[in-house]
């Protein structure tokens, strides 16, 4: 018979496993805008859609200010408010981008850590170089312009996904990310990516091994200034966003390992 209940308790505790991650992830069902995070020209004519999930739009003109640049962005919401993404949290994220218009700036994926939720954490499309990269926040670095050769063309649609896996959290299998560009008929990754170790003297409550608790995950638009010229304007489209809750996967795994038992 202890075989038996052995297979049991094994099964009990995957089920209570399966449940937690189902539970996890952040039900999203819309977006919220951050307007002026930077707000270095305020006098700048700004305009927004939010249809999520069909089209996000964020559009900044008469941008003729001395300084460096306006920042906007939008959050995945739960409820008109922004989702909060944890360390153990299994999600994709992907979109269309398009960045027009007269003047310069920069947009992309956020996904941003607990203490810059507005700012930092960006998977980066420049217009004025064509640069496509990931930096800053808690996101391992990774250069599609430097590996494989791709720049990208203001005007042009550009589809961008993150893939987050939290794995077991730990130093020997901590939390992975992919980045995913398909640009002009080529589809690019960075493959998985490792997370590096938070700052224990923080942990309790945010966690190591991961992107941390009391994440923020959306879009973002860059606008830069060009004093003297008020014709300067920038327009971000974000199209067609999916965000799919990875954990359902886990669970559907989960269940296969509790059939076998029997």
């Amino acid at each position: 018979m202890r075989p038996v209940f052995k297979s049991l308790i094994g099964a009990t505790f995957i089920v209570a496993l399966v449940g937690a991650a189902a539970l996890a992830t952040p039900q999203v069902d819309g977006a919220v805008f951050n307007l002026r995070v930077f707000n270095d020209c305020p006098t700048s004519v700004l305009e927004t859609v939010n249809n999520y999930p069909t089209l996000i739009s964020i559009s900044d003109s008469v941008l003729d200010c001395e300084g460096w640049a306006n920042l906007h962005n939008w959050h995945l919401a739960v409820g008109g408010a922004s989702a909060v993404f944890n360390n153990d949290d299994a999600f994709t994220l992907s979109f269309d981008l398009r960045i027009t218009g007269a003047g310069e700036g920069e947009a992309g994926v956020l996904v941003a850590p607990w203490w810059s939720q507005n700012v930092d954490g960006r998977f980066n499309v420049r217009s004025t170089d064509g640069e496509i990269a990931c930096f800053g926040g808690r996101l391992p670095f990774y250069s599609f312009t430097a590996s494989h050769g791709i720049a990208y063309a203001k005007g042009d649609v550009i589809n961008l996904k993150v893939i987050y896996t939290p794995n077991d959290l730990t130093e020997a299998n901590p939390a992975d990310i992919e980045y995913v560009v398909e640009y002009n008929g080529g589809t690019y990754s960075s493959g998985r990516l490792l997370f590096d170790e938070g700052n224990p003297a923080e942990d309790p409550p945010f966690g190591l091994w991961g992107m941390l608790n009391d994440a923020r995950v959306g879009g973002y638009m860059q606008a830069f200034l060009q004093s003297g010229n008020p014709a300067a304007a920038l327009m971000a489209e974000w199209m067609d966003i999916e965000f799919l809750d990875m954990s359902v996967a886990t669970e559907a795994t989960s269940w296969s390992m509790v059939k076998s038992l029997y």
